[in-house]
């Protein structure tokens, strides 16, 4: 469908239905794909064998140590997520500001700021940081060319940063999700003394009904991932007007600061 390449995510978490992640990987490989992002756990055998392919591999990760170990693996970018996140923000509950900055001061490949960006001061904020730029997830749902029902969209722009919930945090897999009549059910069932089995919020938490969400529109039907950045999101624009307006807020963003910083020597 496009002449231009494009990058496939593989990411390994616990699953009702695991997928057949090694014929995901070699489909892809076989269909001429050359950039993969991988995450979650033990990455190591698909890092192996998409670098055995000369294929260009990024892994997200949550933590200084596993960024460190998958850049042992020999992947060439990370995407390091913060705790502000949508989805699996790991266990360790780090910001993004820490993270980076870590980052900046242990990693020798490239990384990309994840969890939390929408807007140009935000990326004038990572690049500051020492990431290459930024990952958007939440974001770009809110776009005009996003395939999800209007209505979500609506439900995004009208929402705030306090508009989102962990789940599975008893069973140490932690997520970021809206926060719903689902979201909060599952929660409350964690919640109860002795906490909650998987079996016990599994209908609850069914992706098929998860996907429903953004086909049928309904917020509350199912479980969907949001981060806190929605209190960012004001708007429903394309994704050129979109990108267009963070370039040139981040450069009206860095231009301030070199003029301060101009400022700031001359009173010295």
């Amino acid at each position: 469908m496009t002449k231009y390449p494009f990058g496939v995510n593989i990411t390994l978490l616990p699953s009702i239905n695991p997928p057949d992640y090694e014929g995901y990987a070699r489909a892809a490989v076989e269909e001429g794909v050359k950039v993969f992002e991988t995450a979650g756990n033990n990455p190591g055998p698909l890092i192996k064998f998409f670098k055995s392919h000369g294929c260009i591999v990024i892994h997200k990760c949550t933590t200084i140590r596993h960024a460190k170990s998958a850049e042992r693996l020999g992947v060439d970018c990370l995407s390091i997520d913060g705790f502000e996140c949508a989805g699996h923000p790991g266990e360790e509950d780090i910001g993004g500001i820490v993270l980076l900055a870590r980052a900046a001061q242990e990693l020798k490949v490239p990384y990309i700021a994840s969890g939390g960006f929408a807007d140009g001061r935000g990326l004038a904020s990572a690049l500051a940081l020492g990431a290459c730029g930024v990952n958007m997830g939440t974001r770009f749902m809110c776009t005009v060319e996003s395939p999800i029902h209007q209505n979500i969209k609506d439900k995004i722009i009208a929402s705030t940063e306090r508009d989102t919930v962990h789940i599975f945090r008893t069973l140490h897999n932690t997520a970021r999700v809206f926060k719903n009549a689902i979201s909060e059910q599952v929660v409350a069932l964690e919640r109860r003394p002795g906490g909650a089995k998987f079996e016990d919020v599994r209908d609850l938490v069914s992706g098929q009904r998860g996907r429903l969400v953004y086909v049928n529109g309904d917020p509350d039907y199912g479980i969907w991932t949001a981060g806190i950045v929605m209190g960012l999101i004001k708007d429903c624009p394309t994704c050129e007007d979109l990108l267009r307006a963070i370039e040139k807020e981040a450069e009206e963003v860095i231009g301030e600061l070199q003029t301060f910083r101009v400022t700031a020597k001359a009173k010295l």
